[in-house]
């Protein structure tokens, strides 16, 4: 071998462990991540490998060309579950196996058996499949950072080309058995690609790992924790700077004496009536309406392309389906009921912190009417 693949393939490592270094320290940093650490682990496999790799080279013996496989093909499966971890959130244990067993399973043998020429054609041909795998974790999930995920599913392909046109070079060789390591312009091509490749995906994999802390965060910030729905900043940040025509309406919901319940029954049961509400209202909306907790036990919905009878309805059909739910105590069981008032905006448009008042006055109304019930507000007629 000469000097100059020696050192391609040293570079290879040093980008591998590089890449290894950085995704586990920033594992360190956010643990919950675990992707990171399969990467991590993951890379690492493919460190051990070049330079077990290299020491075939010098000395090309069976045990040494094992190693290298396994090291190799169980590394590039933990890419794969990584790659499946980080789109799903699943573990990536199964993949993990399946990759890694069958291509061990398809490319040991040969090279056991002293068909090191026929081992290596597997090698490379497993390789090349778990790496377009790999792509094609990425292009399923494009649609969480289409640019990034790409990119990444591009150099994943990159480089399983590179591994499958080593293969084909070993095939159309023909020679089952070799005296020494693979040396053809192919393997000089992918050591290549590889080291573009991997600096390439460590850039990317960080890139999408901070774009999903980012988004994280911002989620966390726009969420109710208790109920899971949006909060009062995220319903104004949607709605509060369009005005409000006259087929929407904004409703509003207060659970009727709820200070009473969390004096009687404690702060642990009024969190779950807020819960047990949430839920009632969720299932009771469209795809398209948009619910929000305000604060404390009121709550807002905006539904769009609506009229007065169906907005009417809705609220109605909330209503009823939360007075109808037991919720279980330490004392007993508990029903509640809810108040709700409802506002349309207008033709020419309303602001939507108006309309929002106007419903806030229509529940005002229902509560003064007895509680239970649901008020309409003036602005409800489509003009």
């Amino acid at each position: 071998m000469s000097l100059d693949y020696n050192s391609l393939l040293l570079a290879v490592g040093f980008s591998a462990a590089c890449l290894s270094l950085t995704l586990f320290g920033t594992w360190l940093t956010a643990r919950t991540d675990k992707f990171l650490l399969t990467w991590a682990l993951s890379a690492l496999l493919v460190v051990g490998e070049v330079f077990t790799y290299d020491a075939y080279i010098d000395a090309p013996r069976r045990g040494l060309g094992i190693a290298t496989f396994t090291l190799l093909l169980v590394g590039f499966s933990m890419m794969l579950g990584a790659a499946y971890q980080f789109r799903s959130g699943g573990s990536p244990i199964p993949r993990v196996l399946i990759g890694g067993g069958i291509s061990l399973a398809v490319a040991l043998p040969p090279m056991a058996l002293g068909y090191n020429g026929l081992g290596f054609m597997f090698e490379n041909l497993f390789a090349a499949l778990l790496l377009f795998a790999t792509a094609a974790e990425y292009w399923k999930g494009r649609a969480e950072a289409p640019a990034l995920t790409i990119g990444a599913a591009a150099l994943y392909s990159a480089t399983a080309m590179s591994f499958l046109l080593c293969a084909t070079v070993l095939a159309w060789d023909g020679k089952l058995i070799l005296s020494h390591a693979p040396r053809n312009w192919a393997e000089d091509l992918s050591l290549i690609v590889v080291i573009a490749s991997m600096t390439g995906i460590g850039a990317l994999s960080l890139a999408l790992n901070q774009g999903r802390l980012a988004r994280h965060h911002r989620r966390n910030a726009l969420t109710d924790q208790l109920t899971g729905l949006l909060n009062r900043r995220a319903l104004f940040d949607l709605f509060g700077d369009s005005p409000v025509g006259a087929f929407t309406a904004v409703v509003v919901f207060d659970l009727d004496s709820f200070k009473a319940i969390n004096d009687e029954f404690g702060h642990a049961t009024g969190d779950e009536v807020l819960k047990v509400f949430a839920k009632v209202l969720a299932g009771n909306l469209r795809p398209t309406d948009v619910a929000a907790r305000m604060g404390g036990e009121e709550f807002a919905v905006v539904l769009k392309r609506t009229l007065p009878e169906t907005v009417e309805n809705t609220a109605e059909a909330i209503r009823t389906s939360f007075a109808a739910r037991r919720i279980d105590t330490e004392n007993g069981p508990l029903t509640c009921t809810v108040s709700a008032g409802f506002a349309f905006g207008t033709k020419e448009g309303l602001s939507f912190d108006k309309v929002l008042s106007a419903a806030d006055k229509a529940l005002y109304a229902a509560k003064r009417g007895g509680r239970n019930r649901v008020t309409a507000s003036p602005f409800r007629r489509a003009s």
